[in-house]
């Protein structure tokens, strides 16, 4: 039980999350109000979002 609750607690996850409902509703939805230029810039914001945290949590650990 206690890694679903430290999965729940992600930013990680939940930044994930965030971008695969972002690419799903995009794909279901094509008038979707956003294009590809910016749903990308989305997607890249998140990806980046997603590394530096990790890269952060690996740093604060092997102190």
């Amino acid at each position: 039980m206690d890694k679903w609750k430290q999965l729940l607690s992600s930013r990680k996850f939940w930044a994930s999350v965030v971008g695969l409902v972002l690419m799903i509703v995009r794909m279901w939805k094509p008038d979707f109000p956003l294009d590809e230029g910016q749903t990308a810039g989305m997607i890249v914001i998140l990806v980046t979002y997603i590394l530096g945290t990790a890269i952060e949590d690996g740093l604060s650990r092997s102190v």
